[in-house]
């Protein structure tokens, strides 16, 4: 559905110099990130793999560009009354950490189920955190009405002129430290990192492929540029949370609209192996929204790419502890590296000790076992099995099967792996 507000606003513009002077004030603030290259990226994927490091950023991720571009501009009354911003995540997290900085008090309004992990660190930071809401959308309803009623500045997440323009500055550093890349890939939710980065680049290396990448469950941005607006999409979860949008942004759309070579969208089970290819591979924890671009590799849908210099940005590296060791599961279940099945064994001595044997002989190492005798059936012979086994690849889980089957031992539900 396309929104009616946008029609009201005339696009902005961001510059080149808006850009280049944002980067001049943001010098000594911001990490200058490295961006090696990864050969055991660039082997898995048959491209030339460059990572841009944003996830060392001291808050975790891009987004500080953005909040402090944002709040080194304002007025001297603005700065002491201070800001708020609707954020459940890293844009609140840039506003607090150089809010405190620069002595600009913050105000964020998060939904309730924000993670608890990053109201923590906001307070920690020195921010005041308002929770109100189940959804993004009251939140940011919320932040209008206090914004009015105590006449503080509404600091967008992406779709401000000045928080585009700190975003951008990403690029110079892109250009400086692969200065012959052919293609960037860059997640892409409501757009402020692709249109203020496209810019940059378009405007310096024109012949530079462009490549926004965002999650099946959220594309908004792809919406947004086929009916040339904002328009609201329906959401599903998505482990690129930060990715989340229903909504582009209305002035991020105009901008990169021109300058977007074309739009990836990636699944849920190419986020959660981009994020444990990172995790094995490049050693380091990145969060959903960050993997989009490695998830649109390992997609299938970027061939053409190989043998060619591609820049990936790992925006961010803000994910609960506890939340990445479920995603590398996953992950490894959809790498075929982990397999469940519910097996129909014989409830008699040895009958247990049988199905260990066959999973042995196969290779296959059992890493829990979980009996069901209440709900196994009418049977009263056999009982259920919850089998968790480590296995090599899908090519190992079809060996042991196939040797299950042979053995005389019943999967039930065609004993599917549980994340496909």
């Amino acid at each position: 559905m396309k929104t009616e507000s946008a029609s009201h606003v005339s696009p902005a513009t961001v510059s080149l110099s808006e850009i280049a002077a944002a980067r001049l004030r943001l010098n000594g603030s911001i990490v200058r990130t490295p961006c090696v290259e990864s050969a055991a990226l660039s082997e898995l994927t048959g491209a030339r793999i460059f990572c841009k490091q944003e996830h060392l950023q001291r808050t975790g991720s891009f987004k500080e560009r953005g909040a402090r571009n944002a709040l080194a501009q304002l007025t001297p009354e603005q700065a002491r009354r201070g800001v708020i911003a609707a954020s459940a995540g890293n844009h609140a997290l840039g506003l607090a950490w150089h809010g405190r900085l620069l002595d600009v008090p913050v105000t964020v309004v998060m939904p309730r189920f924000a993670p608890l992990v990053k109201v923590a660190r906001c307070r920690q930071f020195g921010a005041k955190v308002v929770l109100h809401g189940d959804t993004f959308d009251e939140a940011r309803a919320e932040a209008g009405r206090l914004a009015a009623e105590s006449q503080l500045a509404y600091i967008h997440p992406f779709d401000d002129p000045r928080v585009i323009a700190g975003q951008g500055t990403l690029a110079f550093e892109v250009l400086e430290q692969v200065p012959d890349a052919e293609a960037i890939l860059v997640p892409v939710g409501g757009g402020g990192l692709l249109a203020g980065a496209a810019t940059v680049l378009q405007a310096l290396k024109p012949d530079l492929e462009i490549i926004g990448v965002e999650p099946a469950n959220a594309a908004c941005f792809a919406a947004g540029l086929a009916a040339e607006g904002p328009v609201r999409v329906a959401t599903r979860f998505t482990l690129a949370d930060g990715l989340a949008v229903a909504e582009a942004g209305h002035h991020t759309l105009a901008i990169a609209r021109s300058l977007v070579s074309r739009m990836v969208q990636v699944s849920e089970e190419a986020l959660a192996l981009a994020m444990l290819r990172l995790a094995e591979l490049e050693k380091c924890v990145i969060e959903g929204a960050g993997a989009a671009g490695l998830a649109a590799f390992l997609g299938g849908g970027l061939s053409e790419l190989r043998g060619r210099r591609v820049v990936l940005l790992l925006s961010g590296g803000n994910i609960d502890p506890l939340a990445h060791s479920r995603v590398i599961e996953r992950g490894l279940a959809a790498d075929g590296r982990i397999y469940r099945f519910d097996a129909l064994i014989s409830d008699r001595p040895g009958g247990l000790a049988h199905l260990s044997s066959v999973l042995a002989e196969a290779g296959a190492n059992v890493t829990e076992i979980v009996h069901n005798r209440t709900f196994a059936g009418p049977d009263l012979s056999r009982v259920h099995v919850l089998c968790t086994v480590e296995t090599r690849d899908r090519a190992h889980i079809t060996e042991v099967q196939q040797r299950l089957a042979e053995s005389g031992v019943e999967l039930s539900g065609a004993g599917r792996p549980q994340w496909s």
